[in-house]
C-alpha cells in the first residue's frame, strides 16, 4: 500500500511534468509568454494550488489578457489538472498571472518573495 505521503510526492511529480508541458505549448503559442511556475505554500495539496503563468513584461501580459489568450492558458492548466487527476474546479481559484518586469520592479528579481506575497494577498 502506498502512503498518502507517497502518493501526494507521485501527484506532485505527475503535475510538474503534465505543467511543463502547457509551459511548452504556450511558449510556442503566446508571445511575450516565458514561464509558469506552481507552489501550494502551506496549504493542502491539491486545494491550495497555485499556478502563476508569468510573462517577460507588463506589456505582453497586458496583450495576451486583452486578445484572450488567459482562455488558452486556462485551458492547458484545466488539461494539466485533469492529466493528473486534480479536480479542475480548483481551476479559478489556482490561476494567477505575472511578469518579470512587475517582479524586478518591486522585489528586485526575487520570485520566491514574491509569490509569498501574492499569495499572501489572495487569501
Amino acid at each position: 500500500m502506498v502512503s498518502p505521503k507517497r502518493k501526494q510526492q507521485q501527484l506532485e511529480r505527475q503535475l510538474v511534468a503534465c505543467l511543463t508541458d502547457a509551459c511548452e505549448t504556450a511558449k510556442a503559442e503566446i508571445p511575450g509568454f516565458s514561464w509558469l511556475t506552481h507552489d501550494n505554500g502551506n496549504h493542502e495539496f491539491p486545494a491550495g494550488l497555485r499556478v502563476t503563468w508569468i510573462f517577460d513584461t507588463q506589456a505582453n501580459l497586458d496583450r495576451a489578457l486583452a486578445n484572450g489568450d488567459d482562455q488558452r492558458m486556462r485551458t492547458l492548466t484545466r488539461v494539466a489538472l485533469e492529466q493528473t487527476g486534480i479536480d479542475s474546479q480548483l481551476i479559478s481559484a489556482c490561476l494567477q498571472y505575472d511578469s518579470e518586469e512587475a517582479c524586478r520592479k518591486a522585489q528586485n528579481g526575487d520570485w520566491l518573495t514574491r509569490l509569498a506575497q501574492i499569495r499572501r494577498t489572495r487569501h
